[in-house]
Formats: structure tokens, C-alpha cells, sequence
């Protein structure tokens, strides 16, 4: 793939790179290729400070270390680590850096890419590798893009143990796979503010019934409580992992296995924090007919988000569980390190 623009890039996402792809790539241009890291996960691979601000970080590998394997072994720490008898150097980061790690975070894909700078004339190479050429402006917009072109597609009745008068509206973004519901429990249109929750997508919580988190009892605990009160919303958005994708979300885990807080690893992996944005949810409730809610969060960012797009939230529900044993420490670092108010 080629980001165009005054400074032409190729680029290869690392996480999905086969062999033959590998050895293509390399022959493109002259000198060596560049890794581009996320400064969360080059920090811990960089032979010296990492600019932590820095859209990202970008290292060369001494000649003959600079194989497929070893590329793969430092985009994700989930893996055993190469020892490496010379150690990367840190490179110029390129111009178009940014909107390379965006696209592969687009993907859902570690946040580390092979990058080699074209000239500026490259419409041979284009045609000789079958590679996309794509401006980096569209990656670094591409956020705003899927607000600006969400579709509500369908709605169906589908009644639920906990709440019979239920019916599923589907919402797509305009050209992908990406589909948000509307989970709309009786008829909250009409209701001065009804319950909302904006809730993400959580395979292991939702489906399977994880304890490593509270978001199954979020799910049913809010459907229950819009039956009780006679109508609500809830916003089952595509974000999986605060963002991550559910492959990512596993990294995660095992990260935390050994030892880091759910925080840091999304970190480690290269991703930040929380990669979600809520302003999807918001445009939700705006093709609802909804702009006023009580809305059932912890989280301040979604009541900053709301008011931020358009809703406005007229009363704050808590939604708090109880830990489990399993999830104490995860809902501790959602209370200090995220700013939950779960007290």
C-alpha cells in the first residue's frame, strides 16, 4: 500500500505480512526499510527515550537482522522476544507516519508497519505491485468520515427475556462491515429523557459470561432496568476492547496475565488508552429522534461526549456492579487510572 502525498510511503503492516509479500516489499527502492511503532510499544524496544508525544517512533535494524520473524517479535510483545546481538537504531519518523499506524489501527491490526519512502513519480510501482494508494488525509479523517456517513439500515422486533417490548435498530457505516445497534426497549421517543446506555461490545463478557470484567452484568443489568422504567436505549457500538478489536483485547489479557493493569497493556500493544469515540453513539440517538437522556454511565468521557455532539444528558444513572474476585483489580483501574466513578 502507498500513502501519497509530498512525501510518498509504501507501506506493510507487519501483523498480516507473509513471506513472498515480505521479500517484494524489500526490493522496493534502495536502503533499508523502516519499523514504525507506536511510542508505547517502541519504548520498550528502542536502544534509547522514546518521544512518548511523537506520532510515532521509527527504527532501522542492523543488516542481516532485518528479517520477517524478528519484524513480527517486535510489533507485539505477546511473543517471545528475538536477543538481538545489535541492537535497532531510531530513524527519522516519516511525514505520513501517523496516518500509517491509522490505517492499521483501521484494520484492527497491531499498530507496527514496514515503511519505505517512493519517489514522487510512482505510478510504475503502483502498476507493477497491484499496492492502493491512498492520501493520508482520509486515514487521519477517517473517524469524522464514519459519523458523516452512518446509515440506520433496518429495525426488527426482537423480544427479550428481560424486556419483551424490544425492538433492534441496525446502524452501518456507509461502505464497511462496521454495524452499531440500537437496542430500543419500548418507546423512549416519547419520553422526556429516557435511560441510555452506550454500551461497547464485549464478545467475552456479553456472550461467553467473562468474570475478567463487569460488562456482561452491564448489558443485562441496563436492558432490565429500561423495562423497569418503561422504555430506553442501548447502544451496543462496534468497540470491542475499548476500541482494539477482540484479537487485541486477547493480547491485552495475556499482557495483564503478567502483570500489567488494563491500561498499560492497550499501551504496550501500541494502542492507546481508550481508542473508542462516542460521537457514533450520539448520532444514534440524534436518527432516534432522542437529544435529551438520563444516561447510565460511569464513564465522564461519555457525558462529555454526549453533550459535546448534540445530546443533552439531564441526569447521570450510575451503573455500578459489584467485583467479583476476578475483577477487582480491573475495576480499581478503571476508578484511578480512567477516572470511573464507581464509588
Amino acid at each position: 500500500m502507498v500513502l501519497g502525498g509530498a512525501e510518498p510511503l509504501a507501506v506493510l503492516a507487519v501483523e498480516t505480512a507473509d513471506l513472498s509479500g515480505f521479500i517484494e516489499f524489500q526490493a522496493l527502492g534502495s536502503g533499508p526499510s523502516t519499523l514504525l511503532l507506536a511510542p508505547g510499544r517502541a519504548a520498550a524496544v528502542a536502544p534509547g527515550p522514546v518521544d512518548m508525544r511523537a506520532a510515532a517512533t521509527a527504527l532501522v535494524l542492523p543488516p542481516g537482522l532485518d528479517t520477517l520473524p524478528v519484524y513480527q517479535a517486535l510489533a507485539d510483545p505477546t511473543v517471545e522476544q528475538p536477543a538481538l546481538p545489535a541492537e535497532p537504531e531510531i530513524a527519522a519518523v516519516p511525514a505520513a507516519a501517523a496516518a500509517a499506524l491509522g490505517l492499521a489501527k483501521v484494520a484492527q491490526l497491531l499498530p507496527a508497519l514496514l515503511a519505505k519512502p517512493l519517489p514522487k513519480h510512482y505510478a510504475a510501482l503502483l502498476a507493477a505491485h497491484a499496492m492502493i494508494d491512498i492520501e493520508p488525509d482520509g486515514i487521519l479523517t477517517y473517524a469524522d468520515h464514519e459519523v458523516a456517513v452512518l446509515q440506520q439500515l433496518t429495525a426488527a422486533t426482537v423480544p427479550l427475556s428481560d424486556a419483551p417490548e424490544t425492538r433492534v435498530v441496525a446502524f452501518r457505516i456507509h461502505a464497511s462491515a462496521t454495524e452499531h445497534l440500537a437496542i430500543v426497549v419500548g418507546h423512549p421517543e416519547t419520553a422526556e429523557a429516557p435511560l441510555v446506555r452506550i454500551h461497547s461490545a464485549c464478545y467475552t463478557g456479553d456472550v461467553l459470561g467473562s468474570m475478567r470484567c463487569d460488562c456482561g452484568e452491564q448489558l443485562r443489568g441496563a436492558i432490565r432496568r429500561m423495562s423497569e422504567d418503561g422504555s430506553g436505549v442501548l447502544l451496543y457500538m462496534a468497540q470491542e476492547g475499548r476500541g482494539i478489536g477482540l484479537v487485541n483485547k486477547l493480547r491485552a489479557y495475556d499482557l495483564q496475565d503478567r502483570g500489567l493493569d488494563t491500561m498499560d497493556a492497550n499501551r504496550a500493544l501500541g494502542w492507546g488508552a481508550d481508542e473508542r469515540r462516542f460521537e457514533t453513539g450520539a448520532a444514534m440517538l440524534r436518527g432516534l429522534g432522542i437529544r435529551r437522556v438520563r444516561l447510565m454511565t460511569n464513564n465522564p468521557d461519555k457525558l462529555a461526549a454526549m453533550e459535546a455532539h448534540g445530546i443533552e444528558v439531564a441526569e447521570r444513572e450510575a451503573h455500578l456492579f459489584a467485583a467479583n474476585g476476578v475483577n477487582d483489580e480491573y475495576l480499581a483501574t478503571k476508578a484511578s487510572r480512567f477516572g470511573h466513578m464507581l464509588d
